[in-house]
Order: structure tokens, then sequence, then C-alpha cells
């Protein structure tokens, strides 16, 4: 194996002793989600690099950065595949509630799709603060996590054979569409990502590419970090705080390990 098994597992805290096996999903989720924010300042600065592994260690793990679905998804992907599971890449197309429809940017989510014993599950560490932060299964079963809810199902679209269900802890009331997804094109290549990513950085109607957006889901909560606003979802409820740009940095900082200048 490279490097990266190594890198990984120090970046998210997890014991180089500790095996990868779907057994051990839930935790390496958790450690992910709470080490690694979901964030787009790579975005707004324009950058194209390909995606590929030393890109993405680069990024990542030396540069201590977070990033978007490709690009976290894209690094689980190859740290999960280099400890033997069998996994693939997907493409979706996430569901937004104020349009009442799809993103007007297609197929530009992507996700894993974790296959093991007869039995294949979806593995998402790259959708926000919607992350289920434990495998669905494709069957149907709902599951439970700190962050809430989540089932797929079989479902025919324009984007894909599912879909991905959510009912969020201390947000949703009832069960809400997150993304649909493609289970039968696979993903070949994690640099087959960077078409995504490209699209991502210059669509007009890309949600990514216009002001900073920094989140984290841990086993307490979730939050959310905006130039102007600072939110957090826990079981006391919603806290939320208006910032100025100094504050936004130190926030930064704090719940995020970002240093900005």
């Amino acid at each position: 194996m490279s490097n990266l098994n190594q890198l990984y597992r120090e970046r998210i805290g997890l014991p180089i002793t500790t095996p990868v096996t779907l057994a051990k999903m839930d935790e390496i989720l958790e450690r992910t989600a709470a080490a690694i924010p979901f964030e787009n300042l790579c975005t707004l600065s324009g950058d194209l690099n390909e995606l590929n592994e030393d890109n993405l260690v680069d990024k990542i793990i030396h540069r201590n950065e977070g990033g978007l679905c490709y690009d976290l998804n894209g690094i689980l992907y190859l740290f999960l595949k280099e400890n033997g599971l069998d996994v693939q890449l997907i493409r979706g197309s996430v569901y937004v509630p104020d349009l009442k429809a799809f993103s007007p940017t297609g197929r530009t989510h992507a996700a894993i799709l974790l296959n093991d014993e007869g039995k294949r599950y979806l593995v998402d560490t790259g959708f926000g603060g919607n992350l289920p932060l434990r495998p669905v299964p494709l069957d149907g079963t709902d599951i439970s996590s700190p962050n809430g809810d989540f089932r797929v199902k079989q479902h025919d679209s324009e984007f894909g054979d599912y879909i991905l269900e959510m009912k969020l802890k201390y947000k949703d009331p009832d069960w809400r569409i997150g993304y649909a997804f493609d289970s039968r094109e696979p993903v070949e290549n994690v640099s087959d990502l960077s078409e995504m990513k490209k699209i991502i950085t210059e669509h007009p109607q890309s949600p990514f590419n216009k002001k900073p957006l920094l989140t984290r889901v841990t086993a307490n909560g979730s939050m959310v970090l905006t130039e102007t606003s600072f939110t957090q979802w826990t079981e006391d409820g919603v806290k939320k705080e208006e910032i100025d740009s100094d504050r936004f940095k130190g926030l930064a900082k704090e719940f995020y390990n970002i240093e900005l200048k």
C-alpha cells in the first residue's frame, strides 16, 4: 500500500491497527466528518487542478484543507480501495428544495457505493451538513445516526435509479429527498470527476462559486459558517450568530482548523 493509508488515518485520527471493514465504517465516517470540513474555498479561488491521488493528498493531508464532494469522497474512495474494500465512485444530482427540482448543474454530486457480501451500501462524506455518518443499504432499510435518519429507495429518474432520503436531526420534521444517483454507471477513476469539479467551479447556477461556505458534522450536531453568520444545530436548538470578517477568520480557525489570510 502507498503512504495514503497512513496519512489518511493520521488526518482523521484512526489508529493504524484499526481494520477498514464494513463493521468499522461508522467510526471511519464519523471521524472523517469531524476532522475534514466540507468547504468551498478552493472553488472560490478558481482552482481547476485535476482530481488525482497526488493533488487530493496535497490538498486534504498536507495543506490540511477540506473540500467539496468530489474531494472528500474522492480521497475516501482511494483510502477504502487501498484497504481492499470493493468500492465504486458514482454520480448524483442534488435536490434543491427552494427550486422544487434537482440542481441545474446536473449530476455534480460524487458519492461511493460499497459492495460487501452481496449487499450494496451508499457511503457519502461529501454532502455538507447532510451526512448519513453510516453506510446506507440500497435495499430501503432505514438507518439512524447522530445526524438523523436516512434511507435509499429505488426510484428511476433522469439522474439515476435510486434516491437518498433523509430526516435530519434538529432540522427535518419529515423525510425529504437528498439526491438521486445512478448505480449503473460507476465512475472509472477519480480523475473522471474533474469534469464535475469544472462545472461546480464555473457554472453560473453553482451554489459553491459565489460565497464562502464551511460545514462540519460531529456527533453533537452540525455547524455552518458563512461570511456573515455562524449557525450551530445541537440538542439545545439552533444558535445563530451574525459575524464580521475578523470573526469569520477566527471561527474558521477555531472550528474548522483553516487558516485564512
